[in-house]
């Protein structure tokens, strides 16, 4: 009984956290799930905290992640995939471990300097997550407030790693308040000559939150006004079985494809988009074949590109690739995923040791690509106008770096193609969804996304959002679909702060508070003011 009382902080975290995403999607969770966390790292040794993060991390992680299993009814051996689930549950709480430890660290070696170390450390563990070992860049804390679009624009700012530090800097006051209620139940010794100081300890995050959000409103206010290109698009949901699933398609994809866009023949669309591993069926991406199919769409549709998924090989090494096609020869552009799945699109070490590839579920390893900007023409008469839009493929737009990157090159729209019908069933695609919100904030550039099960859908740059609906305002998933819609793509878009200056000065603050939690200093805790 005592010990499950002193894992009760990490179990009502978990919980309150895994509330504040999808499926549940319960925003206002977000500001005091970690309350109380925070407060076991201000009252604890740094080895406890650590331990009751690890619980709390755990917990969460593996509920927010219970779609995993929806892959085992798609051939996926349950073995390997539970114990994947809880491997990365497991590997996704270290991370909470190494804060809690930190932040202990922090407050018993700097006391009330603890509360603006917080929001950065926490920054920092989340930046490592996407980036050690590959990364796991989902379901950062900014990524929940991106359900609520106008809460996430300092990401404008700091990105996605900022948004996440306010929500912590936000809890902390909450955490703050807690500790003060505990001290006052214990009866311990308040010092008046403190109360000052522990006024400032709520004002000061506070006020930094709002100041986060007043250099960011001026910016949003600009990206209002720039001049914009409309782009017509013509997005298709088909749901087609996925790669893993036993059942084989019957029907003809030219038909399907066919009937899809009967819907947006008059709307003469700029570019159809089909989703990833769509042009699997017909044969590589550069293949005559491919070209043929992308041909005769685009003659169906009045000259409009193509951008579809597929199998490309580029100097003898296989790619996940995204193709588009224009004019009349079907000319392709190509691009090839970057940030591969480990695992799932190759086996770690499998170029130095070739015997691992064997192991490689799609039967290949493959190779990252590099970040590529495609010219999209426009399908205007008598003219010969084009955008700039940049691909990504299924986990990538949970990376900011990539859509930084892609901003930076000069793209000024991102095109977003997954395959997520392995999780069908399940919450993973709306998940999945939610990540891309971040990426059109952080650039201001708006994002296409197909998805062959969903989410297809429209964000605009203020991080607005407009799915393929099932007609009850919820986004269409596990059923086929197609949506026209025309996209503002700004003509000369100004790249926004995240865009020029990137994670580096989150970063330096993060290390800066870790040199800091490493020195050696006199125990802080409970010793000022009743903390």
């Amino acid at each position: 009984m005592r010990k499950f009382i002193l894992a009760l902080p990490a179990v009502i975290s978990a919980l309150l956290l895994w509330a504040a995403f999808p499926p549940m999607g319960e925003v206002a969770c977000v500001a005091m799930a970690l309350v109380p966390l925070l407060a076991v790292a201000r009252l604890c040794a740094p080895g406890r905290s650590a331990a009751l993060w690890a619980v709390g991390g755990f917990l969460f992680w593996f509920g927010t992640l219970s779609w995993m299993p929806a892959i085992i009814k798609n051939n996926g051996p349950w073995p390997l995939v539970v114990l994947g689930w809880a491997g990365l549950a497991a590997l996704c709480a270290g991370y909470f471990a190494l804060f809690g430890w930190l932040a202990a660290r922090v407050w018993r070696r700097w006391g009330r300097w603890g509360i603006a170390a917080e929001p950065v450390l926490w920054a920092g563990c989340e930046w490592l997550r996407a980036t050690l070992f590959t990364g796991f860049a989902w379901n950062f804390l900014g990524t929940a407030v991106g359900q609520t679009p106008a809460l996430a624009v300092p990401a404008r700012l700091g990105g996605v790693y900022l948004v996440s530090a306010l929500v912590v800097m936000v809890n902390g006051v909450f955490a703050t308040l807690v500790c003060r209620i505990i001290a006052q139940m214990r009866r311990e010794p308040q010092v008046a000559a403190c109360r000052w100081k522990r006024s400032m300890e709520t004002a000061l995050p506070l006020g930094t939150v709002l100041l986060a959000f007043w250099f960011s409103q001026p910016h949003a206010r600009d990206r209002g006004s720039e001049p914009v290109t409309p782009v017509r698009v013509a997005l298709v949901q088909r749901n087609a079985p996925c790669i893993f699933s036993s059942g084989k398609l019957r029907e003809d994809p030219l038909a399907v494809y066919g009937r899809l866009l009967d819907v947006a023949v008059p709307a003469r669309p700029d570019l159809i988009v089909w989703g990833e591993s769509a042009m699997a069926e017909f044969g590589r991406v550069d293949s005559t074949a491919a070209r043929r199919v992308a041909a005769h769409f685009s003659n169906e549709l009045g000259g409009a590109a193509l951008l579809a998924g597929g199998d490309w090989v580029s100097n003898g090494r296989y790619h996940n690739a995204a193709a588009l096609y224009s004019g009349t020869n079907a000319a392709v552009q190509c691009y090839g995923k970057q940030h591969l799945v480990p695992f799932g699109e190759f086996i770690p070490l499998d170029k130095w040791i070739p015997l691992l590839q064997r192991l490689s579920p799609i039967g290949v390893s493959l190779w990252p690509g590099e970040a590529t900007v495609f010219r999209l023409p426009l399908n205007r008469e008598g003219g010969d106008a084009s955008v700039a839009i940049a691909p990504l493929i299924c986990y990538e737009d949970t990376d900011p770096a990539l859509a930084r990157k892609a901003s930076r090159l000069g793209a000024q729209a991102l095109v977003l193609i997954t395959n997520d019908s392995w999780f069908s069933r399940s919450c993973e695609p709306v998940q999945h969804a939610e990540q891309a919100v971040l990426r059109a904030i952080e650039t201001g550039l708006p994002v296409i996304r197909v998805g062959n099960s969903g989410v297809t859908g429209v964000i605009a740059g203020d991080g607005r959002a407009k799915w393929l609906s099932d007609g009850n305002g919820k986004p269409l998933v596990d059923a086929s679909g197609t949506m026209v819609e025309t996209v503002p793509v700004p003509s000369g878009p100004t790249p926004t702060p995240y865009t020029r200056l990137g994670d580096w000065p989150m970063l330096a603050l993060s290390a800066a508070a870790v040199f800091f939690a490493m020195l050696k200093g006199r125990d802080h805790v409970r010793k000022e003011c009743g903390i």
